[in-house]
C-alpha cells in the first residue's frame, strides 16, 4: 500500500479525501466501508473456496495416480516372480542334466577302466602262458 503513496504528499492525500467526503456525503461512507468491507470478504471465501477445490482435485489425481502406481508394481512384481520360477525352473533341469552327464561319464570311465584291468590281466595271463611254454620248452 505505501507504494500507492509514494508519490501523494500529505496534502494531496487530503484533498482525495475531501472530494471523497464531498460527492458521498459523511452519511454514506461508512456504507460504502461496509460495502467494500463486504465485498472484500466475499472475495476472499472465494479464493478460499478456489483453494479447496484445486487442493481437493490434486488430492483425487494424486490418490488415483497412487493407486495406479500401487497396480504397476503389483503387476511388475507378478512378472518377476513368474521370471524367477521360470529361471529356477531351468536351471534345476540344467543341474539335473549335467549331474546325469557327470554320472554317466563316470560310469563310462568306470567301465572303461574295468574293460583296461581286465585286458591287462588276460595279456597278463597270455605272458604268463608264453613265459610257462618258454620254461617247458628250455627244460625238455
Amino acid at each position: 500500500m505505501q507504494h500507492i503513496f509514494v508519490f501523494l504528499s500529505g496534502g494531496e492525500i487530503l484533498i482525495v479525501f475531501l472530494v471523497f467526503l464531498l460527492l458521498f456525503g459523511s452519511s454514506k461512507i461508512p456504507e460504502l466501508a461496509k460495502g467494500i468491507g463486504k465485498g472484500l470478504r466475499e472475495f476472499k471465501k472465494a479464493t478460499d473456496d478456489i483453494k479447496k477445490e484445486i487442493n481437493n482435485s490434486a488430492g483425487d489425481i494424486t490418490k488415483d495416480l497412487n493407486e495406479s502406481a500401487r497396480g504397476i508394481r503389483q503387476n511388475i512384481s507378478e512378472i518377476a516372480s513368474d521370471i524367477t520360477k521360470d529361471i529356477n525352473t531351468q536351471t534345476s533341469d540344467i543341474s539335473q542334466n549335467i549331474n546325469d552327464t557327470a554320472l554317466s561319464s563316470s560310469q563310462d570311465l568306470t567301465d572303461n577302466s574295468r574293460n583296461d584291468a581286465s585286458e591287462k590281466d588276460r595279456k597278463s595271463g597270455d605272458d604268463t602262458s608264453t613265459l610257462q611254454e618258454i620254461t617247458d620248452n628250455i627244460i625238455s
